[in-house]
């Protein structure tokens, strides 16, 4: 069975900004996955519990919260909120009996395109191989 998994990509605007200029076009001749959808944030730090569990009710198999480093936040923590918030919601879906995997959070330098590449290529081979997600009654697209 064939399975292509539905990936979305919460981004903060200032990780992404130099991926995006050259558009959608561009990061697909680049390996971006054609299965992932971006979705830019001011801050990855406004991204909320609720708008990620939303995603995956909306059918997402795999999401991807893209952030500045750690300690390089432009939002000052931001991107360090975004990251205890993508671990609340990896547990919860690990006590829901659903893999943990099937978020992730990176934190990226400015306009380092390559790197966002491959940061969203890594989860949708993650999650192609864990199959669709129990949220969306695990039917393959």
């Amino acid at each position: 069975m064939s399975f292509t998994p539905d990936i979305r990509v919460f981004c903060c605007h200032y990780t992404s900004q130099q991926a995006i200029a050259e558009g959608l076009a561009g990061l697909k001749n680049d390996g971006f996955p054609p299965n992932a959808t971006i979705e830019r944030l001011l801050c990855s730090g406004k991204l909320q519990v609720s708008t990620i569990l939303k995603a995956f009710e909306d059918g997402a198999d795999g999401v991807c919260v893209v952030g500045c480093p750690v300690n390089e936040c432009h939002n000052l923590m931001g991107s360090q909120r975004a990251a205890h918030r993508v671990l609340a919601v990896r547990k919860a879906l690990n006590e829901l009996g659903v893999e943990g995997e099937r978020i992730e959070m990176f934190h990226l330098p400015r306009g380092f395109h390559p790197e966002f590449v491959e940061a969203v290529k890594q989860l949708d081979e993650r999650t192609r191989g864990m199959g669709p997600s129990p949220f969306n009654g695990g039917t393959a697209k």
